[in-house]
């Protein structure tokens, strides 16, 4: 399943406009704000789709029968750049667990890479519903790599993964490896370049809301 949020006009099209916009890109606080938002409205979008069970909650005049989720999610990111989608994620999902993972391409001199992961903290996903967020899925493998890093701790009964730009052969990509993870991501782009970067994209979502690494 892959839900595209711009597929129908709604802010986080608006949104996605300015994260795109180098014209508005300088201000990294608007950036991750945006980022931060789009990812407050793909939880709000998941949670319709997790398990619930009904609960009598006690107000002052009496009592209301309210549906609660059944069980908090685990919510994983990939540092950097996953930072702010994250956060927008627990905005929402407030009393989740969180994961964290250290992923990045290294690059040969023949232009090709590979995913080096060096970095893993997660408590126990056995059983639990995985989000996992990534502000760019471009080429896929980096996801991959990971969620097959994650189902060593456990097997989790669904697994989302949360993008705010995707490009169709990442889509795809995953698809292969992971058929049953569902897709939530705010756009979706149709090329991606021979070093695996999205266009038109919106760049490097880690420098922009971060500040620009060194190559060292």
């Amino acid at each position: 399943m892959v839900i595209n949020l711009c597929e129908h006009h709604s802010l986080v099209s608006n949104w996605i406009s300015e994260l795109r916009d180098t014209s508005v890109q300088a201000d990294r606080m608007r950036f991750r704000r945006n980022i931060e938002r789009v990812g407050e409205i793909i939880a709000y979008e998941i949670s319709k789709t997790l398990p619930w069970e009904e609960s009598d909650i006690t107000t002052p005049l009496g009592v209301s029968t309210a549906k609660l989720l059944k069980t908090q999610p685990v919510l994983a990111t990939i540092l950097r750049a996953g930072l702010p989608l994250h956060q927008g994620m627990l905005n929402y999902f407030d009393k989740a667990d969180n994961a964290f993972i250290a992923a990045y391409r290294k690059h040969h001199p023949d232009g090709s890479f590979e995913i080096s992961l060096e970095y893993l903290a997660c408590p126990v996903i056995d059983k639990r519903v995985l989000i996992l967020c990534d502000p760019m899925l471009a080429t896929g493998a980096s996801l991959v790599k990971t969620i097959n890093l994650l189902k060593q701790e456990g097997k989790p009964t669904e697994i989302h993964v949360a993008a705010v730009i995707a490009c169709t052969e990442g889509i795809e990509f995953l698809k292969r490896h992971e058929p049953e993870v569902k897709i939530w991501c705010g756009s979706i782009d149709e090329e991606l370049t021979a070093k695996g970067y999205i266009v038109p994209g919106l760049g490097d979502a880690g420098d922009l809301a971060f500040g620009e690494k060194s190559q060292s």
